[in-house]
């Protein structure tokens, strides 16, 4: 956590499922102060969100006349969270979000909330969500404006996103990060990583799962034995099993959308960690790409949909 350096204008949130961040942000767009606690929705009834909101902020809440303005992203927004706001459906225009915004109850608080939504395909087979990509794609334009085409967003669940004119037009979701885990943790692989899905994987194992999951997703619950036997009968320590397993998912992942990589750079946002393992297998397939930091994304996006009531000023 951070402490205040300036006056804020108002507040940006991002209320993931495991933790949730604030950033002040000044009249000029610029971040001023930042918070972060581990209270994300997976801990919270609707209930907890004012309480939880009110200690995050305690310090903003006295730096400015109430009410202090929040506009939040994420899962807040989800249905198990602080209150839906229910999904825009694709084709869906990422300059009308705000408008689409709903207000919880924050009666007892000094703050005045807006929760963006997320958005929806209900193409018959290609049913698909997302919530809190939606921000970032919004930031991914305000640091890029002229931008169209496919945007990788790597994570726990990996987005593949068509935009065009500033809609996103179609998506498409890769559970990658959850199957790392859960293989990880919950199959006969987990002994080829010493009982520990979070080991540091070798780069040696990590060319070797990116080869074979590009060469041959189809593959892929074959490949995925081969985890344990390596360690069994080839000596292979749990470093290079857990590279291994990553460069064999996200190959594979890549693999799959490989139609989508086009000329032009491919932009991935996400995680500096997640984007370099992903610009190595796009590269690996032929393809270049361009890294947007998530949290330089989700910012500007909030920033951005703050915008879009008229609001003025750059903030």
């Amino acid at each position: 956590m951070s402490e205040p350096a300036g006056a804020h204008q108002w507040v940006a949130v991002d209320w993931g499922t495991s933790n949730v961040r604030a950033w002040g942000i000044g009249a000029g767009g610029e971040i001023v102060w930042s918070r972060s606690s581990d209270r994300g929705m997976g801990r919270l009834s609707a209930a907890d969100y004012p309480a939880v909101l009110t200690e995050l902020l305690a310090a903003a809440a006295t730096e400015r006349p109430a009410p202090v303005e929040v506009l939040i992203c994420g899962m807040a927004g989800a249905r198990q969270g602080w209150r839906e706001a229910p999904y825009l459906e694709a084709p869906a225009a990422l300059d009308r979000l705000l408008l689409s915004a709903v207000r919880p109850e924050t009666d007892g608080t000094p703050f005045d909330v807006r929760i963006l939504p997320g958005i929806c395909q209900k193409t018959p087979g290609g049913e698909d969500v997302m919530r809190g990509e939606e921000t970032q794609l919004l930031g991914l334009l305000a640091l890029r404006p002229e931008f169209s085409g496919t945007v990788c967003m790597p994570g726990t669940h990996s987005k593949w996103v068509q935009l065009e004119g500033g809609r996103v037009v179609g998506f498409a979701t890769a559970m990658t990060g959850e199957l790392y885990e859960a293989i990880g943790s919950h199959t006969v692989i987990r002994h080829a990583l010493g009982g520990d899905h979070a080991v540091p994987a070798s780069e040696a194992g990590l060319e070797a799962g990116l080869e074979a999951g590009l060469g041959a997703p189809e593959r892929l619950s074959s490949l995925l034995f081969r985890t344990r036997a390596a360690a069994l009968l080839a000596g292979r320590q749990p470093d290079w099993c857990s590279g291994y397993l990553s460069g064999l998912l996200v190959g594979a992942e890549i693999a799959g959308y490989r139609d989508r990589i086009d000329a032009g750079p491919l932009p991935l946002v996400g995680s500096p960690r997640l984007c370099r393992l992903y610009a190595r297998a796009v590269a690996r397939a032929g393809g270049q790409t361009a890294v947007i930091d998530a949290t330089e994304a989700t910012i500007a996006g909030l920033i951005a949909a703050r915008k879009q009531l008229g609001i003025g000023g750059a903030a």
